[in-house]
């Protein structure tokens, strides 16, 4: 067996056993991907964001309704090619209602501007959760799954070109597998046929600034798929 096929039975075996992890916590696996042809004019075709939005409402679909201060849907261009998938707001977030909005915001900000130099309004920014868990807790699988049909809603309504998944949370999610982010980050992968760049949270890289030159090398990959250039 060669290498690449050796790489291929570990993906599609951890893949099961993503899967098999979301029936024993009573997350129903993920629906099959569309072929490419029913896909195409999805995001004309499909809900708004400002539907999206609408259906959300004023949510208590699940135990976070019940601390949190204000749903935190996520900003930016609603056509945008590039959208951040995050975790879930912290307590910045929670009190002004804007996706990445506190330090770890400020360092995404410098990402995309001054690394993929892009303006931050140009992208969309939004997180798995809505709301705010408590003391900024890892999200749970119910909530994960409450947020799940939004989430999904926005990336129709949007048709990015290319998702980047920030961090363990938000890179599981599009590519819907149990690894960690320190094997998942770097490896292009796909989402409903969108392409998919995992790498660390703005909020890792606070803490472990040396690895921002591993997250410069995925923006370049990003840039590359969005068919622009890095800057020299």
């Amino acid at each position: 067996m060669s290498d690449a096929d050796e790489e291929l039975v570990g993906q599609l075996l951890a893949h099961a056993r993503f899967l098999g992890s979301l029936s024993t916590i009573g997350v129903p696996p993920p629906a099959a991907a569309e072929p490419a042809e029913a896909r195409a004019g999805t995001a004309a075709d499909g809900p708004t964001l400002e539907a999206v939005r609408e259906t959300i409402g004023d949510c208590r679909r699940c135990k976070l309704a019940a601390g949190r201060k204000t749903i935190v849907f996520g900003q930016g261009n609603p056509k945008a090619e590039l959208m951040f998938v995050g975790e879930a707001p912290g307590s910045e977030e929670d009190e002004q209602g804007l996706a990445f909005v506190g330090r770890a915001g400020q360092l995404l900000t410098d990402i995309i501007e001054k690394g993929l130099r892009i303006r931050r309004a140009e992208v969309f920014i939004a997180n798995v959760l809505k709301c705010r868990p408590p003391q900024n807790r890892n999200p749970e699988p119910d909530e994960i799954l409450a947020c799940q049909p939004f989430l999904e809603a926005q990336i129709r309504a949007i048709g990015p070109k290319v998702l980047v998944g920030l961090g363990k949370f938000g890179a599981q999610w599009l590519l819907k597998t149990a690894e960690p982010i320190t094997r998942l980050r770097g490896r292009v992968g796909s989402y409903q046929g969108i392409h998919v760049m995992p790498t660390y949270h703005p909020a890792y890289l606070l803490r472990n600034p040396g690895a921002k030159k591993e997250v410069w090398e995925d923006m370049k990959v990003v840039l590359q798929l969005l068919g622009r250039r890095a800057a020299s």
